[in-house]
Formats: structure tokens, C-alpha cells, sequence
């Protein structure tokens, strides 16, 4: 298969790129090129994805068979908000119009941060737990807003141009041997997790979902959550809302340490589930992808 990444050189993107060139062709747009420091195995682009000229030039170029579109400012407070929201959805705007144009499927990054947990005021407690993609989208930040816009971009362009759209929604992604969720000071202070209730997922897990993703049978849009099995802190996840919240949701069902967010509809569609747990993964020696 022929598939363009966008912000394929970014942190997490570049495990993206480099997971895909085990089994596809892989051709990388981002701000800049590389050069002769790229991957050996990936062609670049050079483009500003909010361009849609561009962009759309571009893609009919290539006319790749599926588009994994990665690049965004990936957190709230990284830039202002009204920039995170126009980078974003302008982005996501260009890439999957011109993607639908030619037919390509598609599988982009949204993030657990168009739930409007974690960049809340007040954090709140979830309706359930796990929590399931079913879950109210209610953000009050720029970020998860541009998220739940990014997400309706590709309802219209799977319901216009009849090409499957997935949207990934991970949660702080993790790289191999770098592993903050599992910092003295993140383990030792439950607020310093409890935005997103002690979630993380493992950038390998999530690379291994691009995947599957784009070789399920997905139709139309689909939405998925994205995280480890687990929680970062080992402990009973109902214990520590309880400790920190005061409560679980009445609509509660988690058992042990398990994540705060539900992936059987991963496992179920796309045949996928994390395998990564912080308990090996955050002292593994694994070398970047040079992208």
C-alpha cells in the first residue's frame, strides 16, 4: 500500500513512519525536508499542510492509497489557543478534503483531550468507567475543541466521498525508556495524573494501531480509544478516583489497576490491543527512528 504521513518527523509520528515501512510504501509530508538525514526506506514532501493548494497539489501528485494524517500542535498550552485551533482544523481540513478527493482511506490523530477531561478547570468525573467512545465530548479548551472539529471533518469526508475515516484518540503517549508517568513526581502527587485519570499508552502501541487501522474494514467514520492496559500508577483504579475524587461514577465497572479509558472496540473492529505496559517499557533501551 502507498501511504502518506503528515508530521511523520514529529515525536510520536516518526515511530508512525518507521512502524509502516515494515509493510508499505511511505511517503512523509512535513514542514521541513530532511534531506539526506531522513529514513532510508520513506520519500518526503516539504509542505505547509494548512495550505490546501498545496496540500491538494501535492496528494493528486503522489495519489497515495491511504493517508495517515498525524500532524497537529499535539497539547493545549503549547501555543495560543486560537493558534492550536486554526493549525489544527485548517490542517486536518486540507489533508482529509484532498485525501477524499482521490479516494484515499484515511486514519488521523484526534487525542482523549476531545473528551474535556484533562484541560478542564475543574477536572470532572467521568459518566463511566471505562470510559468508551461513546462518552460526551465536552471540552472547554482549544485543543480538544480543534479535536471534536477534526473528528466531524472526517464524518463529512467519509459521508461525501464514501472513503473510511478513523480517529485515534491516545492518551500521553510514551516513548520507550523516557517514560514521565512513572517520574518520582508524577507518581508521588495523584493530581499530577488525575487529568486524564493516570492514562498513558505506549508509542509502539500506537504505531501497531495505525496498523490495524489501516488494514481493517472500517467503513464510514469510527472513533477509537488509544491507551495501555493499565494504569501508570499500578494501583486500583476505582481506589485511586475515590482517594482523589471522592467517588466513581455511578456507571462503574473497572476492576484492579486497570486503564480509566475501554478498548474493546479496538480489539473488536480492528483486531487490535496494547501490548506495552509501563512495568518493562519505561526502562527499555529502544533507539529512536531516524526520520
Amino acid at each position: 500500500m502507498d501511504v502518506v504521513v503528515t508530521g511523520g518527523r514529529g515525536q510520536t509520528g516518526r515511530w508512525v513512519v518507521d512502524r509502516l515501512t515494515e509493510d508499505h510504501s511511505v511517503t512523509c509530508l512535513d514542514r521541513e525536508h530532511p534531506g539526506a538525514d531522513g529514513h532510508p526506506e520513506v520519500e518526503y514532501r516539504a509542505v505547509d499542510l494548512t495550505d490546501q493548494g498545496s496540500v491538494f497539489d501535492v496528494l493528486t501528485d503522489l495519489y497515495p492509497d491511504a493517508v495517515v494524517h498525524w500532524a497537529a500542535i499535539p497539547a493545549a498550552g503549547i501555543q495560543s489557543g486560537v493558534d492550536t485551533y486554526r493549525n489544527n482544523t485548517l490542517a486536518a481540513h486540507s489533508v482529509l478534503t484532498a485525501a477524499g478527493r482521490i479516494g484515499a482511506q484515511v486514519v488521523q490523530a484526534s487525542s482523549d483531550g476531545a473528551y474535556g477531561f484533562f484541560f478542564a478547570d475543574e477536572t470532572p468525573v467521568p459518566d463511566e468507567l471505562p470510559i468508551t467512545e461513546d462518552h460526551a465530548l465536552r471540552p472547554e479548551d482549544d485543543y480538544g475543541l480543534s479535536k471534536i472539529v477534526t473528528e466531524e471533518i472526517g464524518k463529512t469526508i467519509a459521508r461525501r466521498d464514501d472513503v473510511p475515516v478513523v480517529s485515534l484518540r491516545p492518551s500521553w503517549i510514551q516513548l520507550p525508556g523516557e517514560y514521565p508517568c512513572r517520574d518520582e513526581e508524577y507518581t508521588s502527587d495523584l493530581a499530577a495524573g488525575a487529568g486524564n485519570y493516570w492514562s498513558y499508552v505506549d508509542v509502539r502501541d500506537v504505531a501497531d494501531m495505525v496498523e490495524a487501522a489501516l488494514t481493517s474494514d472500517v467503513t464510514g467514520h469510527e472513533a477509537f480509544n488509544c491507551v495501555a492496559p493499565d494504569n501508570a500508577l499500578g494501583r486500583s483504579l476505582r481506589e485511586l478516583m475515590t482517594e482523589h475524587y471522592g467517588r466513581v461514577p455511578e456507571n462503574c465497572t473497572v476492576e484492579g489497576d486497570a486503564a480509566a479509558y475501554d478498548t474493546t472496540k479496538a480489539r473488536d473492529l480492528l483486531g487490535w490491543e496494547p501490548t506495552r505496559s509501563w512495568r518493562t517499557a519505561a526502562t527499555e533501551t529502544v533507539p529512536t527512528p531516524q526520520v
